[in-house]
């Protein structure tokens, strides 16, 4: 239908409008076609390739696309309101036509799903609409593809860790249907759907929003999510349980963890950050004793509420391809499983924020920032109570009070740096919460604030506590409402 250079002339606008390119707001010089295949020569017709993006003077961003393709003229109501992922005018070996992202297409999406897991025999699909680094479509209700817009060479993370966890028992990650690989690269997957499933985050928003119209404490407003916040608690320590089983344990490296901190610091952009109090921090995890600092496991990498459904059968834990402005060397390396709970737990204040951005019409007076930090200070002492009283887990965290709360907090604070750089590439109306995040956390651990708020209110656990006078570390409700949900 189009031939590969044609593709790589049509990329050039369309992938820096796409959420899932991760061209970090740089200039798009160049577009290359390294593979190109014709699925489907008539109307409509299916194209897909793989493209090396050249952005700035980086390395390629190697990335995959389905062209779909139609008549021109031809009215295709399912592009109504959807200009983003429309591509342009072509000239095809058929005659002139449009061209779009397949994904939008529902009898060209299902040939991609029959590529991936054959003789599904599927008949209704929506995408869903949500920013994410990948594009997933749901089939029937039953079944979801999941294609990996970014491709790294060999398998992909993502695909990897959940066979790993379904080889090892644990029930909370979808199963898995089929694999589609090429060259060696994994590149989509299709999974069972979770049944009655809610994203994390937007649960969390809802709550926050009944919050805000009730004005009443967060235990008393309808779709209380303290005890969602728990029972994830559980669930995430069971995953580092049975990542733990399935990868192996290593040796804690505190001095590692601190340099990868550091590392990332310089990535940022230091001028808008405050470099010397955040390397003070760091510097307190490379001063930690390896031996009192837990173990090295292999973990989700990139964990927030947007990456848990909450579904009929609890929680299910999803995505674990890893931060996706990591290169992939880095989204494998192993590291504490307090990695995982400081993304959570930022996610906990991020949403708060996100909820009080919402309200146009009205600036947040102080009772509903008040609400924010209770509601935040809840979901993280439940959250964490759940999580430390889940007894497989112990020998894989930091033997002490002290080292416990000074690794954990200095991963939050890590989180945050990191999430600067990537709402400045990303979401740049969204900077200024990690931003303030930052200095929050910072100065909070600093003065050696609180692990969770001395008057947090959540399901009490007598295995955790969590107010202990010897924990430095971890922002209290009133001093850090950092990032961590995207």
């Amino acid at each position: 239908m189009i031939d590969a250079d044609y593709v790589a002339r049509l990329m050039v606008p369309y992938l820096p409008r796409q959420r899932w390119f991760s061209g970090g707001g740089g200039e798009l010089r160049e577009v290359r076609t390294v593979a190109h295949e014709v699925w489907r020569d008539e109307w409509p017709g299916l194209v897909w390739a793989l493209v090396d993006a050249f952005v700035d003077e980086r390395p390629p961003i190697r990335c995959q696309v389905f062209v779909g393709l139609r008549p021109l003229g031809e009215r295709a109501e399912f592009l109504d309101g959807k200009g983003r992922w429309l591509l342009g005018d072509v000239v095809t070996d058929a005659g002139e036509g449009l061209a779009y992202d397949a994904f939008v297409d529902s009898e060209l999406s299902r040939l991609v799903l029959d590529r991936v897991a054959p003789g599904l025999g599927a008949t209704t699909m929506r995408p869903l609409a949500v920013e994410q680094s990948n594009t997933s479509v749901v089939f029937d209700e039953e079944w979801i593809l999941k294609v990996f817009r970014q491709v790294q060479p060999g398998p992909n993370p993502d695909i990897e860790v959940a066979r790993a966890l379904e080889g090892v028992g644990f029930e909370h990650v979808p199963s898995t249907v089929g694999v589609w690989r090429h060259d060696g690269a994994e590149l989509a997957v299709v999974r069972r759907f979770v049944r009655g499933g809610s994203d994390g985050f937007e649960l969390a928003r809802t709550s926050l929003r009944d919050l805000f119209d009730a004005r009443v404490s967060p235990e008393r407003a309808g779709g209380d999510f303290g005890p969602e916040a728990g029972r994830l608690g559980t669930v995430t320590a069971q995953l580092h349980v049975a990542l733990a089983a399935a990868f192996g344990v290593g040796d804690a490296e505190p001095a590692r963890w601190a340099n990868e901190l550091a590392t990332e610091l310089r990535r940022a952009d230091a001028s808008v950050l405050p470099a010397h109090r955040v390397e003070r921090v760091y510097a307190a995890i490379a001063g930690l004793d390896p031996d009192a600092s837990g173990a090295a496991i292999r973990v989700h990498g990139d964990y927030h509420l947007g990456q848990v459904l909450r579904g009929d059968e609890g929680w299910f834990v999803l995505d674990f391809e890893g931060e996706p402005d990591r290169p992939a060397d880095e989204r494998r390396a192993t590291a504490s499983p307090l990695r995982d709970v400081a993304g959570m737990l930022r996610s906990f204040a991020y949403a708060p924020e996100v909820v009080l951005g919402e309200r146009h019409d009205e600036a947040p007076d102080t009772e509903l920032r008040a609400l924010a930090v209770q509601w935040e200070a809840r979901a993280r002492t439940a959250f964490l109570r759940a999580y430390l009283a889940e007894p497989g887990v112990r020998h894989l965290l930091p033997s002490t009070d002290v080292a416990l709360a000074r690794l954990l907090f200095g991963l939050e604070l890590g989180k945050a740096v990191y999430e600067v750089g990537y709402e400045r590439g990303h979401r740049p109306d969204w900077v200024a919460i990690p931003l303030s995040a930052v200095e929050r956390i910072s100065a909070a651990a600093l003065a050696g604030a609180p692990l969770v708020s001395e008057h947090a209110e959540g399901p009490s656990d007598d295995e955790a506590d969590l107010d202990a006078p010897d924990r430095p570390g971890g922002p209290d409700g009133s001093d850090g409402r950092a990032g961590g949900g995207r």
